[in-house]
């Protein structure tokens, strides 16, 4: 599967902005953290730009939610791999995070809702200027951007990585491709 492939399987079946500029996030981030580690940048890239393909098509039943996206990344050409960080990033199936890329995807998805509310805030609402060191504060708020699960977002320690590397890592992707998400 091409990215362009999956770009137009998420155009197909993703109507929400908001939510196709969420996925392009967790891939800009999910790139980064595979050059970090040494890891496969597309397969890593992919596997965050898809993570939420179902999630409009789950809306009447969100217990399904990312069940039928590992499938529909399936059928697009994803590896095991791929589908498995998919499916187990909803915590509600129960399934653990075992591989790198599992650990990875389930960081990074609620990652993006913070960077993205820290520069909302901002009178520019831009991620140009945030620093990382703002996005930090927020963190330790609890009810600003109460969506974006801090635990999870922590456990970007069982990566190796500290929180503050970690959402510096995540902020400088996010900059990356912030003319493509509009922040």
């Amino acid at each position: 599967m091409t990215r362009d492939e999956a770009l137009a399987s998420i155009r197909a079946n993703v109507e929400n902005q908001n939510l196709i500029n969420h996925m392009l996030a967790t891939e800009a981030i999910m790139r980064a953290l595979a050059r970090r580690f040494g890891q496969d940048e597309e397969e890593w890239g992919l596997t965050g730009l898809l993570h939420d393909i179902d999630v409009e098509l789950t809306e009447d039943a969100p217990s399904t939610h990312s069940k039928l996206g590992a499938d529909i990344a399936r059928e697009l050409g994803a590896s095991d791999r791929m589908a498995q960080a998919i499916l187990c990033h909803n915590e509600a199936h129960g399934i653990p995070c075992q591989t790198l890329l599992d650990k990875a995807l389930f960081c990074a998805d609620p990652l993006t809702g913070l960077i993205v509310a820290a520069a909302l805030v901002r009178p520019d609402k831009k991620l140009a200027e945030l620093s990382a060191d703002s996005v930090m504060k927020r963190f330790g708020e609890k009810r600003f951007a109460a969506g974006a699960n801090r635990e999870q977002i922590a456990q970007c320690s069982e990566l190796g990585l500290e929180l503050e590397d970690f959402i510096a890592l995540g902020l400088e992707a996010m900059q990356g491709i912030a003319e493509d998400i509009g922040l």
